[in-house]
């Protein structure tokens, strides 16, 4: 299994779409299992009921994909905000697809679709990063930089990172 984390925005699907088709295994996304399950999205989820109970869905959600998936799984940005989530994580493959703030901006725009961006989007990028950097950087085996570069590329570094080889 590889497992891909980094913060929002940073291309962990169409990465992980893409290095799952060049390993010939299964891709997973546990937003997608989230939005699945639910039945709403993932931005009404914290409307509705906050980012506590999101986190717990969360948490869930990342537990049953790790024992339940072989192939690439992506993580949304703040599954690795768990302990738990981040114990689970020793022992596999982690790439941490790593941006800075102008190039988040340039890739989301850092609009207010995104619930933990909704006031200043800027500011608060900045202030998850610095949060959650090392959370990253702790549970990751490969860092993968992916300001400047295309999906491609990255995908390329990532298998160059984690030293894996095409089907």
């Amino acid at each position: 299994m590889v497992v891909l984390v980094g913060p929002m925005g940073v291309g962990k699907s169409t990465v992980g779409r893409m290095l799952a088709e060049r390993l010939g295994v299964g891709y997973r996304d546990t937003d997608d299992d989230i939005v699945a399950e639910q039945g709403r999205a993932i931005a009404e989820i914290f409307v509705d009921e906050g980012e506590a109970a999101f986190r717990a869905i969360e948490k869930r959600a990342v537990r049953t994909a790790l024992t339940g998936h072989d192939g690439v799984l992506a993580l949304g940005g703040g599954a690795i905000l768990d302990a738990d989530t981040r114990g689970l994580l020793a022992g596999q493959r982690v790439a941490y697809l790593s941006m800075d703030v102008e190039e988040a901006v340039k890739r989301t725009g850092l609009n207010a679709a995104r619930p933990l961006l909704a006031v200043n989007p800027r500011k608060q990028w900045r202030e998850l990063m610095e949060a959650r950097r090392h959370l990253y950087e702790e549970v990751a085996t490969a860092v993968v930089p992916t300001d400047g570069r295309t999906p491609e590329e990255v995908t390329q570094a990532a298998l160059d990172a984690l030293e894996l080889k095409e089907a």
